[in-house]
């Protein structure tokens, strides 16, 4: 049997849109995605899939449900094989018990018990009110974020005993720890609470904020099972259907930031918990597709994390700009100021995160320097270099223009033109990075290719292809595949035959070499000459054969 657990953490990395445009094609239509139903025949398409909502729904024959039943009922697989399936393709450990007990619902229980127990505490905490009301926060603000306070540790333990919580569950959940004396405390204690979700609206943990002379002025719940800081963004439960119908998502700092962003209006307003953006962020981000801007504060930290955002983000093929908060203000103080027109205002033309990310760049350096004025270009270069082509071409004049060099000094890798052998080479980079896309949405397809295809074969991209065969889907390398608009992903014919024209080309290589092969029998290259040309035969007329590394004969 399944833990629910193992069910529930698949579900929160599942996109309904993903998962069923890796079966059918998706066309874009407001805020949903339309195509002509998988299981009735139709000319008009009726089949809409819902991004804000995770269903689909057939308008035609009445079918619908989530990413897992739709699963269910295109393999006609029971509910078991369809998790199974789908955890194997998105890279989720599947955990399996036969205890009857379901420990998941009671752990989610616990932490919704104690996140109404600070909301309680709240309303009996003047300063804790207080500080609220001072930073300008509405108490329609407070419910609908569900703003609380952690009153002293000793009343957050009473309240978990009265509640028959195991120190156990409580220590596993990161809801206490062990001082150095020996006893447990409550991690949160004298600090303001904010309750934190997965992108589906379930509650795993909590931010605090001390109103004390505490050191540490915000907290996050540690480390746990239910709790992964990196694959989280605060706010996305309530942000992410206006994220999908604006098509654009501000990133922040903090959660003050979040919810005044979204009390003066900007609801599609998130934040990542204390931490840079990470390649685990990525996926939720881009979700929808949406413009990603960041909004980080203009002290030294804030300019260096929106500068690593927006190498990762531009590296990965998203789109989206940068705007930093100067004199000492932030998201939230603006709104508090009365100033969303010119937040609207700085949000409607952030600087582009190329731009933003070329011009850090070249800050760190002297550039009166010429030394040093080398050292930013090879810098930047280097950056470019990790976008695609035309990316590269597009910035180059930029970059020569705010170093001011010559744009002819900028050196990106780029095609040459009249050089056939190069020009076949980049030809064959897009066609192995396809079929590592392919791959990446169609794990079913991985079958075909470990039968007919050797590493050797991925001349350019082996290291892609090994980390593919491996599992690691979450390598930056595959990551940066999976989310490149440029890559198509292929449907079964159109695999096989790209298959057929990598192992056509192997083949017709492999003729060549064998025939000025001189540490082979005569009888050995009559063989393989046989071979060969029985392989190319078979791949004129369709079928696939097996992959064999004739460079290796002697």
């Amino acid at each position: 049997m399944i833990e629910q657990e193992s069910i529930e953490n698949l579900k929160n990395r599942l996109d309904v849109v993903d998962v069923i445009g890796s079966y059918i094609e998706l066309k874009k239509s407001g805020a949903n995605f339309k195509a002509n139903c998988p299981f009735h025949g139709e000319n008009t398409p009726s089949f809409v899939v819902s991004p804000a909502k995770q269903i689909y729904h057939c308008f035609g024959c009445g079918v619908g449900g989530d990413a897992i039943k739709f699963v269910m009922e295109h393999d006609k697989l029971n509910y078991p094989e369809a998790i199974e399936k789908l955890a194997n393709q998105y890279n989720v450990e599947l955990r399996h018990t036969e205890k009857k007990k379901d420990h998941f619902a009671g752990e989610k229980k616990i932490i919704e018990d104690l996140n109404l127990f600070f909301r309680k505490n709240l309303d009996q905490n003047a300063e804790a009110a207080k500080y609220l009301t001072d930073r300008g926060i509405y108490e329609s603000s407070i419910e609908k974020f569900e703003i609380g306070y952690a009153p002293e540790s000793y009343n957050t333990l009473d309240f978990m005993r009265s509640n028959s919580v195991s120190y156990t569950d409580s220590k596993d959940l990161g809801l206490v720890a062990v001082g150095e004396n020996g006893k447990p405390y409550a991690r949160f204690s004298r600090r303001i609470t904010f309750p934190i979700f997965t992108p589906n609206g379930k509650i795993v943990g909590f931010g605090g904020r001390t109103i004390t002379d505490h050191p540490a002025k915000y907290i996050n719940s540690p480390q746990s099972k239910v709790f992964d800081k990196s694959k989280l963004l605060y706010g996305y439960h309530k942000a992410k259907t206006t994220i999908l119908q604006k098509g654009e998502v501000i990133v922040t700092e903090g959660y003050l930031d979040v919810i005044m962003l979204h009390q003066a209006g900007f609801t599609n307003a998130v934040a990542s918990l204390g931490t840079a953006l990470t390649e685990q962020h990525v996926p939720i981000l881009n979700r929808g597709n949406p413009k990603v801007i960041l909004a980080y504060d203009g002290d030294k930290a804030g300019r260096e994390a929106a500068f690593k955002a927006s190498v990762l983000l531009s590296t990965r093929g998203i789109s989206g700009g940068v705007v930093i908060f100067g004199k000492g203000l932030d998201p939230a103080d603006m709104v508090k100021n009365h100033q969303m027109e010119e937040l609207n205002r700085l949000f409607h033309v952030p600087k582009p995160l190329i731009e933003y990310a070329l011009g850090y760049i070249v800050s760190k350096y002297d550039t009166k320097d010429p030394i040093q004025k080398e050292e930013a270009l090879k810098e930047a270069t280097n950056y470019l270099q990790a976008l695609s082509p035309i990316l590269q071409e597009e910035y180059k004049g930029y970059l020569g223009a705010i170093l001011g060099v010559n744009e002819r000094l900028v050196r990106v890798q780029k095609p040459h033109p009249l050089d056939q052998e190069r020009r076949f080479e980049r030809k064959e980079d897009i066609s192995e990075l396809t079929l590592i896309k392919t791959l990446l949405s169609k794990s079913h397809m991985i079958n075909t290719i470990m039968d007919t295809v050797g590493e050797n074969l991925f001349q350019n991209h082996i290291n892609e292809f090994k980390l593919l065969l491996n599992g690691v889907y979450d390598d930056p390398l595959l990551l940066g595949i999976k989310i490149r608009d440029d890559l198509i992903e292929l449907n079964d014919e159109e695999f096989k035959h790209q298959i057929r024209v990598f192992l056509t080309k192997h083949n017709k290589e492999g003729l060549l070499r064998v025939s000025h092969n001189r540490n082979i029998t005569f009888e050995k290259k009559s063989f393989y000459l046989r071979k060969i040309k029985e392989n190319l035969k078979k791949l004129s007329r369709g079928d696939l054969v097996p992959y064999e590394d004739y460079g290796t004969l002697s």
